[in-house]
């Protein structure tokens, strides 16, 4: 019997640089390291004082990050994604992607139960959130759903749709990411290395997912998931 396929190198090699960074953060946090815990409270008194001075920049970060970036804006996504590979017969691409973004959520409801860190508090806040600061939920929850879109992009667009949309996902991906992650800090609900470790995990986590699909694919001998939609298989009986 064949041995299990690796993971894609680079793929691999990503998931792995991105996970262990965040997880030296989350370490230096537990640990109270004074440089970082001082870094965190600098950046967010810095951005609190302008918060209070421009109301109306303040109420549009809230719209961005309840409305445009919120993690169920993102799930939602990611189930037209899941609904529309399941039209067209991509029935294993949906679940690795349903799987995928519950593992997420599980993870980071997780880690936010085990480290238990507290949010900044303020005298005269801006916004309010419950549980845990780290990671980043918004954060976390916008990376995830970002790679997933990307790879599904990737692995199952045609080539000219592929082409056409490539970089300006990518550009919106990181627009998104590091949007959200400025909406939490700027709004006083997360210190910024909260957002970081949730970027960092995030997209750890999409890119292991990657890369475990494609280790699958192979170990099961079998061959590229046909491109949406010229190239759609119906799988359906």
């Amino acid at each position: 019997m064949a041995g299990p396929t690796p993971l894609p190198p680079r793929l691999f090699r990503a998931a792995c640089a991105l996970g262990a960074c965040a997880v030296v953060l989350m370490v230096l946090v537990e640990a109270g390291w004074g440089p970082l815990l001082d870094a965190d409270r600098a950046v967010a008194r810095w951005l609190h004082g302008p918060a209070l001075d421009h109301p109306g920049w303040t109420r549009a970060q809230r719209i961005l990050t309840d409305w445009v970036w919120d993690p169920w804006t993102f799930r939602a996504l990611l189930a037209c994604a899941v609904v529309g590979l399941w039209w067209y017969g991509q029935r294993a691409a949906a679940g690795w992607t349903a799987l995928t973004a519950a593992v997420g959520t599980a993870v980071q409801q997780g880690l936010k139960g085990a480290l238990g860190r507290e949010r900044p508090r303020w005298r005269e806040p801006v916004d309010s959130a419950e549980y845990a600061a780290m990671p980043s939920g918004h954060v976390m929850t916008a990376a995830v759903a970002c790679v997933l879109l990307l790879w599904l992009l990737r692995t199952l667009g045609s080539p000219a749709v592929v082409a056409a949309l490539w970089r300006p996902g990518l550009v919106v991906a990181g627009l998104s990411v590091s949007g959200v992650a400025f909406t939490r800090v700027w709004l006083g609900v997360h210190w910024l290395t909260d957002t970081v470790v949730g970027a960092l995990l995030g997209a750890a986590l999409g890119l292991a997912s990657a890369g475990l699909w494609g280790a699958w694919r192979g170990r099961a001998g079998g061959s590229p998931a046909a491109r949406l939609p010229d190239g759609a298989r119906d799988e359906r009986r």
